[in-house]
């Protein structure tokens, strides 16, 4: 009995962790609420090593009176690319405001990687102001542990880094969806023009076939010349 009872412990802990660190939750949300913010703004970043096409921010607005989100929401790199889309028409659905920023790939080559990050970043919230979101109490959570945002706000806001928010923050995984699935159809639509460059299938990553394409055919306007150094 007590082999079988330590037996189960194990595996409640075993299975509980594994949830922790795969599923989302709202305790990083509900505890900078707690610190006063009346919102939070849940950010993530999608694009950045590509050798083609813009990198894209995603921004979902959650509020204390939201206790539920779509069945199934991750960071977007834990969720198959046949389920994203519906996963994120059902962010989209879910919550009251979300909005998404980009920067192109010139803008990359002639501002950098973080300042095009950055911008994105900043037209992402002035379209979250546009639908009427009161940015300025909020707070802005961002994934990773870098705040590459503040030195770019035209006005002051909050903002709070976290490593691995986009799987542990239910608003950052959301962002994080809805951030990709707008910048592969971006990519998808842009194959049939481009059709050398395998758009639909490496969505502007270095993939061999893409590299064998840009060394044949010669670069884009969707791509970052500066990054091409093969």
């Amino acid at each position: 009995m007590v082999v079988e009872l330590s037996h189960r412990l194990f595996r409640h802990r075993v299975e509980t962790a594994l949830i922790s660190r795969e599923t989302p939750t709202l305790a990083s949300e509900e505890k900078l609420v707690a610190h006063g913010y009346p919102r939070v703004i849940g950010c993530d970043e999608v694009g950045r090593g590509p050798l083609a096409g813009p990198v894209v921010i995603g921004l979902v607005v959650w509020e204390p009176s939201q206790k539920v989100w779509p069945e199934g929401l991750r960071d977007s790199k834990a969720i198959s690319e046949k389920k994203r889309p519906a996963i994120a028409q059902a962010v989209r659905e879910s919550f009251s405001h979300w909005a998404l920023g980009e920067a192109s790939a010139q803008e990359i080559d002639e501002r950098g990687i973080m300042n095009a990050l950055a911008t994105a970043v900043v037209r992402g919230l002035q379209e979250l102001a546009r639908k009427g979101v009161a940015v300025g109490p909020s707070v802005l959570l961002l994934d990773g542990g870098h705040d590459f945002v503040t030195p770019h706000l035209p006005h002051p806001l909050a903002v709070v880094t976290k490593e691995k928010a986009d799987r542990d923050c239910v608003s950052v995984a959301a962002a994080s969806v809805i951030a990709k699935v707008h910048r592969d159809n971006f990519m998808i639509e842009h194959a049939a023009r481009y059709p050398q460059y395998g758009f639909a299938s490496n969505k502007g990553y270095g993939s061999a076939g893409h590299r064998d394409a840009i060394s044949e055919h010669g670069v884009t306007p969707l791509h970052r010349r500066t990054w091409i150094h093969f």
